[in-house]
């Protein structure tokens, strides 16, 4: 039996992940803001503790982890599912817009897995999940301040891999495309309240166009929650793991990108040293 502790676990990849894993017989400890919004969703069950957390407030992640240990003695998964996006051009993005997303995509993120990695640390055996997103590996147009969000959680993964394999400790981007979640809804997706005409081919496109991606997103959750629970599981887990045909394409599409840079301006490249 593995102890899972979640966050955002109300709804969305959250909440799938909590109730394949608890059909599988492990432990999980949910959190969201509104821990009634989890058992109303999941139901009651002998091994799911469901506890109030905004990621946000650093004391109240302390305060979860240990309520988690004083249940279950350990805690073997992180799953940093917590977060929500941010759609316009960078410029078209509030300074309130931009801190509030940072502040639960990626200060929310480091201050549970910081409340937790003490206990991981002490039993040297842990996997850390923390979700991503193909916007995570390349920016795109409308999602410059979000993706921006997701890079700094990449950067955090690879040098927390790299930090914590020798302690025992997994650690793994998972990078999900368009999946057919409550994503798209205003419930986790903010519109820039600014509009600049200028960006209307661009970033402006893609606010229009966001209606008729929703509900047609070409990932199925229910399956992607099925991979993360057996995943938990793989010995030798890689740093990063995408998820999704268009996750795939993206990525393939990005690696010939870089790979024309390079060979356009490997001289001048080249060139810079001593």
């Amino acid at each position: 039996m593995r102890v899972w502790f979640i966050t955002g676990a109300s709804r969305g990849f959250g909440a799938l992940v909590a109730q394949r894993a608890l059909d599988r017989g492990d432990a999980v400890v949910a959190t969201a803001r509104n821990p009634k919004a989890i058992v109303d969703r999941i139901g009651a069950h002998p091994d799911l503790l469901a506890l109030a957390l905004d990621v946000t407030r650093e004391s109240e992640a302390v305060a979860a982890a240990q309520a988690a240990i004083d249940r279950f003695g350990r805690i073997d998964v992180l799953l940093n599912n917590a977060g929500f996006g941010l759609m316009g051009a960078v410029e078209e993005a509030s300074q309130e817009e931009i801190e509030a997303v940072f502040r639960t995509n990626v200060f929310g993120l480091l201050a549970v897995t910081r409340a937790i990695l003490p206990h991981m640390r002490k039993a040297r055996s842990g996997r850390i999940l923390n979700i991503s997103s193909i916007g995570g590996y390349r920016g795109s147009a409308g999602f410059g301040v979000y993706g921006a969000t997701k890079f700094a959680v990449e950067a955090l993964s690879e040098a927390m891999r790299a930090e914590l394999k020798p302690l025992g400790i997994h650690v793994t981007a998972i990078e999900p495309g368009y999946f057919r979640t409550d994503f798209m809804d205003a419930s986790s997706l903010k519109v820039s309240r600014i509009v600049i005409p200028d960006y209307s081919a661009t970033a402006g496109r893609v606010r229009a166009n966001a209606g008729t991606v929703n509900g047609a997103q070409p990932g199925d959750p229910d399956k992607l929650a099925r991979v993360l629970v057996d995943f938990a599981g793989e010995p030798d887990p890689p740093v990063r793991l995408p998820l999704g045909a268009d996750t795939v394409a993206a990525i393939e599409a990005k690696h010939a990108s870089d790979a024309a840079i390079i060979a356009r301006w490997r001289e001048v490249a080249l060139s810079t040293g001593f």
